[in-house]
C-alpha cells in the first residue's frame, strides 16, 4: 500500500509539478502558440456541439471556457484539454429534452460530484479496464446516432418534431425528405467536403474554423436561404453568466441519479481515454485519479456558469499536443482566447449557418469512428460478440445500456474461455 507521501504524489495536479520544475519564457512561447492553436479548433466546434445537443451555442462555448481552464489547471495530465465532446451529445440532448436547460445543468453538476468521488476513492484504474471492445462499441455507435442527429439541419429539413431514438428519427426523417433544403445541404457538405480536403492537402491549417467561416461568408454575400446561429438563437452573449445553481430538490435529485451516472461513466472513460492518448504520444504517464477529480471540479463549475458536460477531448489534446505545448498554461490560456472571442467577436456568430456546424459534426463522426478497429474485433468471436452487443444496445437502447451488457458479456466470456478450450478462435 502506498505510503502517505506517494498517495499525495497521485493527487497533485499536473500544473503544481511543472511549476516545481521551473517555467520558463521559451516554454510560455510554445504554450501560447499551443492554446492559439487549439483555440481555433475549439471554436467552431464547442459551438457545433452544444447546438447538436439541443442548447445554445453559448452554452459549449461556456464549457470551453470555464471547465477547460479548471481541467488544465487540477488535472492529472501535462496536455489535456476539456470541454463539449461529441460523445456527450446523444446524452445531453436527451436529457435537456425530458428534463428542460434546468434539469441538464443539476444532472451534470450531479455528474460532477459523482466523478470527484470516483477519483477521490482511487477508482481511476478500475474505468481504464474497460474491455476494449465494449468502447470501441459504444464509440461508433455513439457516432452513428450523432450523424443522424445532424440530418435534419445538414439538408435544412421541416419537421413538426423530431424523435429522439434512432429508427423513430429515421423513420420521421425519411418522410420529411421532400422539405430538403438545397442551398442549406450544399453547405452542409460543402463544409465537410473542405474539412476533409484541408486536412489531407494543409493538415496543419485550422480546417474546421475555415469551412464554417467560408460557409458564412458565402451565405452572407449570397443571400442564401439558409438557418444560422442569428435566426435560430439570436446573438451569443458578450461575456459569461453569473454563477448560479440551477433549481435543486431532493425528488429531481432521485430523478436525475441515474442519467447522472451515465453521464460519470461516460465522461470518465473520455477523460482518461483522452489522457491515455497523451501519454502515447508524449512519452508522458497521467495522474488518472487526479484528472477524474479535476473533470468533476469541471463539471460542477460549468453547470453553475451554464455550461454542459466537460470531459478530455482526444481531438483537441491531440492538436495541443502536435502544436508543441509544453505545460497545463496551454490548455488554460486555450479557455483564454475562447472568452475573448465572446467579449470581442461574439457578433460574428450570428452569421454561421446550421448547416455549416452539422458538416463539422459529420466530419466528428467520421474521425470518432473507428472503422478499421471494429472490423479487425470482428475477426474474433468473443470480442465480436461483445462488439456487436455494446454497438447495437447503444443504437436501439442507450449508452448505459450498451455498456453494461458488453462489460457482462466480456466477463462471462472471460470466464467460460478459462473452463473451455478455445478452437481456431
Amino acid at each position: 500500500m502506498p505510503d502517505g507521501t506517494a498517495s499525495a504524489h497521485l493527487y497533485r495536479p499536473k500544473l503544481a509539478t511543472i511549476l516545481r520544475e521551473g517555467y520558463d519564457a521559451g516554454k510560455f512561447r510554445k504554450d501560447m502558440l499551443a492554446a492559439l492553436t487549439v483555440a481555433i479548433v475549439a471554436l467552431p466546434l464547442s459551438m457545433a456541439i452544444a447546438v447538436a445537443s439541443g442548447v445554445t451555442p453559448e452554452r459549449g462555448l461556456y464549457t470551453a471556457i470555464v471547465g477547460g481552464f479548471l481541467v488544465s489547471a487540477l488535472g492529472g495530465s501535462r496536455y489535456q484539454i476539456g470541454g463539449p465532446a461529441g460523445a456527450f451529445i446523444v446524452l445531453v440532448a436527451a436529457t435537456a429534452a425530458k428534463y428542460g436547460v434546468d434539469g441538464l445543468l443539476l444532472t451534470v453538476l450531479l455528474s460532477g460530484a459523482m466523478i470527484v468521488l470516483v477519483g477521490a476513492l482511487g477508482l481511476g484504474s478500475l474505468i481504464r479496464h474497460i474491455p476494449h471492445a465494449v468502447t470501441v462499441g459504444f464509440t461508433c455507435g455513439i457516432a452513428v446516432t450523432i450523424f443522424a442527429s445532424q440530418i435534419r439541419d445538414l439538408g435544412g429539413l421541416i419537421l413538426a418534431a423530431e424523435p429522439g431514438p434512432l429508427i423513430p428519427k429515421l423513420m420521421a426523417l425519411g418522410r420529411a425528405a421532400a422539405t430538403i433544403n438545397p442551398a442549406a445541404l450544399a453547405t452542409g457538405l460543402g463544409s465537410a467536403a473542405l474539412i476533409f480536403f484541408l486536412r489531407g492537402w494543409r493538415p496543419a491549417w485550422p480546417g474546421m474554423l475555415i469551412a464554417v467561416v467560408a460557409a458564412s461568408a458565402v451565405a452572407a454575400l449570397l443571400h442564401l436561404p439558409v438557418a444560422t446561429i442569428g435566426s435560430r438563437f439570436g446573438g451569443l452573449p458578450h461575456g459569461l453568466p453569473a454563477p448560479h445553481l440551477p433549481p435543486i430538490t431532493l425528488a429531481l435529485v432521485l430523478t436525475l441519479l441515474p442519467t447522472a451516472l451515465s453521464f460519470t461513466l461516460l465522461g470518465g472513460i473520455e477523460s482518461l481515454l483522452s489522457a491515455k492518448v497523451a501519454d502515447s504520444m508524449t512519452g508522458r504517464k497521467h495522474r488518472s485519479n487526479m484528472e477524474l477529480v479535476a473533470q468533476g471540479v469541471a463539471n460542477i463549475a460549468s453547470a453553475i456558469f451554464g455550461g454542459i458536460s466537460v470531459t478530455g477531448t482526444i481531438a483537441r489534446t491531440a492538436t495541443n499536443v502536435r502544436a508543441g505545448a509544453a505545460s497545463p498554461l496551454s490548455g488554460m490560456m486555450h479557455s483564454g482566447f475562447l472568452l475573448l472571442f465572446i467579449l470581442v467577436a461574439a457578433p460574428l456568430a450570428s452569421f454561421v449557418p446550421l448547416s455549416a456546424l452539422a458538416g463539422v459534426l459529420v466530419v466528428v463522426c467520421w474521425n470518432m469512428a473507428e472503422k478499421q478497429e471494429f472490423l479487425r474485433l470482428l475477426g474474433n468471436r468473443w470480442t465480436a460478440a461483445v462488439l456487436l452487443a455494446t454497438f447495437i444496445l447503444t443504437l436501439v437502447e442507450d449508452l448505459t445500456t450498451g455498456i453494461i451488457a458488453g462489460c457482462v458479456l466480456a466477463a462471462l466470456f472471460a470466464v467460460l474461455k478459462r473452463r473451455i478450450p478455445e478452437e481456431g478462435a
